[in-house]
C-alpha cells in the first residue's frame, strides 16, 4: 500500500436531520478522486470521527470502498479505547478498507510500552496494515517509533504533533531498522501545507490536505510546486492564501473541520453541518473563506 500525491479526508455529510447522507459522500468522494487524489481517508479527523457511530464509520467506509472502485487506496479510521478501537477494525475491513487509520486512545496518558501495547492490540483485530496517528496523547519517542513500525501490520506514522526535531529522530530512527524500506510517514498537521517544506526537509513528503476537500485545485497546484520547486509558487499561496486559512481556523476551536465543511458546501455539494461539539462557521467567517477560496483560485489559473 503506497500513497503518492495528495491525499484526500473527505468530510462526512449529513442529512438535514442529522443523519449520515451516503449519496452525497459518495459524489463528494467522486470529485476527489476524479480530480486527482492520491488516497482518501474516510471517517477521520476531517470527516468527524469523534463524532460517529461505528455503524456509521462502517457505512462511510463501504461508501468509500464502492465509490472509488480500486482507483485508489481507502483507509478509514479506528480508534478510542482498546475495545472499541478493535471494533472498528473488524468493521472496516469487512467494508472492504485497503488500511486503517489508528487514532490514539483519549484522555489517559500512556507510558510508551503502553502504547506499543495498544497498537498490538489493535492491529490484532484486522489482517488490515495500520497508518499509526501521533498526536493527542499518543507522542513516541524515537526508540517506541522503532519498535512500532517493526510490528507486521504497521505501515506507517502519521504526525499530528509538529515537533520537527522530534520526528526527525523518529524518521531516523525508523529508517534504520531492517525491513521497514517501505514505511511510509506522513505530515497529519492541520492545514499541512503550511508546515510541508519543512517536513520534506526531514524526508516526510506525503500529507494530508483539508484544503483538498473543497478547493482541489489549489490543493494540486501547490502540490505540483513544491515537488518541482517552484518557490515562488508556493511562497505566493502560503502567504496570499494557506496563512490567512490559518489565521480564520485558529479563531474558533474546532474550525479545522468546520471551515472544510463550510468550503465544500460553498463549492456547491451541500453535506450540512457539523455535530456536537463542534460548531458551524460564523456567516462572517464564511464569507472570508469564500473570498480567500476566490483568489486562491486565482492565483492558480483556474
Amino acid at each position: 500500500m503506497k500513497f503518492h500525491g495528495v491525499l484526500f479526508f473527505p468530510v462526512t455529510p449529513f442529512t438535514a436531520d442529522g443523519s449520515l447522507d451516503e449519496e452525497r459522500l459518495a459524489q463528494h468522494i467522486e470529485s476527489g478522486v476524479a480530480a486527482g487524489a492520491g488516497g482518501v481517508f474516510v471517517a477521520c479527523g476531517t470527516g468527524e470521527f469523534h463524532a460517529l457511530t461505528a455503524d456509521e464509520i462502517e457505512r462511510a467506509t463501504r461508501v468509500a470502498v464502492t465509490t472509488t472502485a480500486g482507483r485508489v487506496p481507502v483507509l478509514a479510521a479506528a480508534g478510542g479505547p482498546p475495545p472499541v478501537a478493535r471494533d472498528h477494525a473488524a468493521r472496516v475491513e469487512r467494508a472492504g478498507a485497503d488500511g486503517i487509520l489508528l487514532l490514539p486512545p483519549y484522555l489517559v496518558s500512556a507510558p510508551q510500552q503502553g502504547l506499543v501495547r495498544y497498537v498490538e492490540e489493535v492491529t490484532a483485530a484486522s489482517e488490515l496494515p495500520v497508518i499509526f496517528y501521533q498526536r493527542g496523547t499518543a507522542r513516541l519517542t524515537a526508540r517506541t517509533a522503532a519498535e512500532i513500525a517493526a510490528l507486521p501490520k504497521v505501515a506507517g506514522l502519521k504526525d499530528g504533533v509538529g515537533d520537527i526535531e522530534r520526528m526527525h529522530r523518529v524518521v531516523r530512527a525508523v529508517r534504520a531498522v531492517p525491513g521497514t524500506e517501505g514505511f511510509q510517514f506522513f505530515n497529519g498537521l492541520p492545514t499541512a501545507e503550511m508546515t510541508a517544506p519543512a517536513y520534506r526537509g526531514i524526508g516526510v513528503e506525503l500529507y494530508s490536505s483539508a484544503v483538498f476537500a473543497f478547493a482541489p485545485e489549489i490543493a494540486l497546484a501547490f502540490h505540483r510546486a513544491l515537488g518541482e520547486g517552484d518557490e515562488g509558487l508556493v511562497g505566493t499561496l502560503l502567504d496570499e492564501f494557506y496563512g490567512p486559512l490559518v489565521a480564520l481556523r485558529d479563531e474558533v476551536p474546532g474550525y479545522a473541520v468546520s471551515l472544510i465543511k463550510a468550503g465544500v458546501t460553498l463549492r456547491g455539494l451541500d453535506v450540512g453541518g457539523v455535530r456536537a461539539p463542534l460548531v458551524d462557521p460564523a456567516p462572517e467567517h464564511v464569507a472570508r473563506l469564500a473570498k480567500l477560496v476566490g483568489h486562491g483560485l486565482e492565483v492558480v489559473g483556474a
